[in-house]
């Protein structure tokens, strides 16, 4: 599945890099200078539809174009449906804000005692680091934060939120994210994963990234001698479609998972990208052979101008029952919503408890089968001989 001859020369098969040097390829600061950034550098290089022309033209008014020159190599140039496409390039139907979407749909702002801060369950803290991503999801649920578009202007105040997480004891586990947290110099995220893991009551160190996904090339052995140093760390990573693990992510993973990482994944379910029981299970099994746990597949947030990228609830729980059964538990990720208004993730799963009497429920499995589980255990006979196991 992963060949090594498509790691050599590889970005050279869309004849864009072929005569730069691979040290300027395999550098994330050259991938980071060399961004897609306006739709003319997106032009001299594909055709875009008069609905990509458009969103990238709304762009800079909700959230920024930005697409690194590796994860750009993914997209089909020919072809509007392409999955890894629609992720990165803006379309017309941004601009369309149904009713129900909101400028912060899981209600974060509610819950900051502190800038970047959000407290909203018990044990646990989000700490937002950054606006900045390496490139841009355009279903993103920060999309008011993070690029600044909308002038929200975000300073988090890294200070106040470390001790505000040192003064609150009931707080176990810390989140970083963003924007991205791996686009932080090396030397301002150890430090402050040094100060959390120096905290006598925080057990679990947590980053949400996609930087594995869009640039691979970040995972520098300075960087996993950090987590090295201060593991275990946790990391959800995020990757929506098979398209996107490469032997680039493969090699990345594997770094991390050297240096006291472990891995899961988080995928946003996507109309006309991944809604698709096989896509789905496909992906699961790529990440497992990572050594990436699937972890959560989300409902797409109502973030304003998702709706084309919505699709019915119905549709995650189809795609969850056709899974189970088929593959291995370990493939099948939770699938969640993040409650609206800031009730935090909520699991959705398909029924399988078809009725429950007074002595038993009655289940369905994957087949469809029913099977009768005992609530009150059946009186015993004593009169019976117990059993004589055999001597060893």
């Amino acid at each position: 599945m992963y060949s090594k001859d498509h790691t050599l020369n590889w970005f050279k098969g869309q004849g864009i890099w072929e005569n730069i040097p691979e040290s300027d390829w395999t550098s994330w600061q050259w991938q980071l200078k060399n961004r897609f950034l306006t739709v003319e550098q997106l032009k001299s290089y594909m055709e875009l539809s008069p609905e990509e022309e458009a969103g990238c033209d709304y762009a800079h008014k909700k959230l920024s174009l930005a697409i690194t020159p590796y994860f750009f190599n993914l997209i089909d140039r020919h072809n509007p449906e392409c999955p890894i496409r629609k992720q990165v390039i803006p379309r017309h139907e941004e601009t369309w804000v149904s009713p129900e979407e909101l400028l912060d749909p899981v209600g974060e702002e509610g819950s900051m005692p502190v800038n970047g801060l959000v407290h909203r369950y018990p044990d646990r803290v989000l700490f937002l680091v950054t606006s900045h991503c390496a490139s841009y999801c355009r279903y993103c649920t920060r999309s008011r934060l993070v690029s600044n578009a909308q002038e929200y202007d975000f300073h988090p105040d890294f200070e106040k939120g470390l001790k505000y997480i040192e003064e609150h004891s009931e707080v176990r586990d810390v989140l970083l994210s963003g924007g991205d947290p791996l686009l932080l110099p090396d030397r301002k995220l150890g430090y402050l994963i040094g100060r959390l893991r120096a905290i006598p009551h925080i057990e679990f160190i947590r980053l949400g990234t996609r930087i594995p996904v869009f640039m691979p090339q970040r995972i520098t052995p300075e960087l996993c001698a950090m987590f090295k140093e201060h593991g275990p760390i946790w990391m959800s990573i995020h990757v929506n479609h098979p398209k996107e693990c490469t032997i680039e992510l493969k090699e990345a993973c594997d770094r991390l998972l050297c240096s006291r990482v472990i891995i899961g994944n988080q995928s946003v379910l996507l109309k006309g990208v991944n809604d698709d029981a096989n896509i789905l299970t496909s992906l699961s099994h790529r990440l497992l052979q990572m050594g990436v746990r699937p972890y959560y597949l989300y409902q797409c947030d109502l973030i304003t101008g998702s709706s084309h990228f919505r699709t019915d609830l119905s549709k995650g729980l189809e795609i969850i029952e056709k899974m189970r059964g088929h593959t291995t538990g370990y493939a099948i990720p939770q699938f969640v919503i993040d409650a609206p208004g800031g009730g935090g993730k909520i699991p959705i799963n398909p029924n399988y408890v078809k009725e429950i009497t007074a002595t038993e429920v009655i289940l369905r499995n994957f087949q469809g089968n029913e099977y009768a589980y005992p609530l009150v255990p059946k009186k015993v006979n004593k009169s019976l001989p117990m059993a004589v196991l055999p001597r060893c």
